[in-house]
C-alpha cells in the first residue's frame, strides 16, 4: 500500500502515510515507512524546477532534439550559446520533496513547474561555448531590441575571438521577441552571423 500510494502521488509525506495507515487500522512509524520505501528504490528528494511547457512546446523541443541527435559532437563545440537572466534577490525559493526512483527526477509528478520571467532586481546577459565563458554583461535598464543589438555588437564577436571559435561558428539565442524581431534578424544577417534555429 505504501509504495502504491507514493507511486500515485509522489508528494505524499511520511506523515500522510502514517495517518492513512492509522485510519486503516495499522500503526507504523515514519522510520519504518522510510526504510520500506528505500528498500523499493525510492528516496525522498527535492522536486526539480522545470520550465512550464505547453504540448506545442514539448513537440517543438522533441523535433529539435530528433533533428540534432545524430549530429557529430564537434558541431556543438562550434556554437556560442547566450541568454539573459534576472536574479531575484528576494524571490521565493520553494522546495517540495517527492518520493521517486533514481531515474525519475524529471517525471512531471516529481517536478515543480517554473515561469521564466518572474520579478527580479538585476538582469544579466552572457554567452559561452564549449571552449569557455564569454562576456558577462549587466543590463542596467529594461532591455529592448536596440539595446539587445548593442549588447551583441559590443560583446558577441569579442567573446568568439577570445574563445578562439572556428570559422563558421553558430550563434544561439532563444525566441524572445527582442531576438526574433525583424530588425534583429536583419542585423544578424548583415553581420553574417549564422543563427541556430531554436524551438519555442
Amino acid at each position: 500500500m505504501i509504495t502504491r500510494t507514493v507511486s500515485r502521488n509522489p508528494r505524499t509525506t511520511q506523515g500522510d502515510l502514517v495517518n492513512d495507515l492509522q485510519r486503516a487500522g495499522t500503526k507504523v512509524t515514519k522510520p519504518t515507512i522510510s526504510n520500506t520505501l528505500r528498500r523499493q528504490g525510492l528516496k525522498f528528494c527535492s522536486a526539480r524546477h522545470v520550465p512550464l511547457l505547453k504540448p506545442v512546446h514539448v513537440q517543438a523541443h522533441l523535433k529539435f532534439a530528433r533533428e540534432h541527435f545524430d549530429g557529430p559532437e564537434e558541431d556543438w563545440e562550434n556554437v556560442i550559446w547566450s541568454d539573459e537572466t534576472k536574479i531575484e534577490l528576494f524571490g521565493k525559493n520553494s522546495t517540495r520533496r517527492v518520493w521517486r526512483t533514481k531515474n525519475a527526477e524529471l517525471h512531471p509528478n516529481n517536478t515543480i513547474p517554473t515561469v521564466k520571467h518572474g520579478g527580479g532586481n538585476i538582469m544579466l546577459w552572457r554567452c559561452f561555448s564549449a571552449k569557455g565563458p564569454g562576456r558577462l554583461i549587466r543590463v542596467k535598464e529594461r532591455m529592448n531590441g536596440a539595446m539587445y543589438r548593442e549588447i551583441l555588437s559590443e560583446n558577441l564577436l569579442p567573446s568568439a575571438r577570445a574563445s578562439k571559435m572556428k570559422c563558421g561558428w553558430v550563434f544561439q539565442h532563444d525566441n524572445d521577441p527582442k531576438h526574433t524581431a525583424q530588425t534583429t534578424k536583419e542585423w544578424l544577417r548583415k553581420k553574417h552571423f549564422k543563427v541556430l534555429e531554436w524551438p519555442s
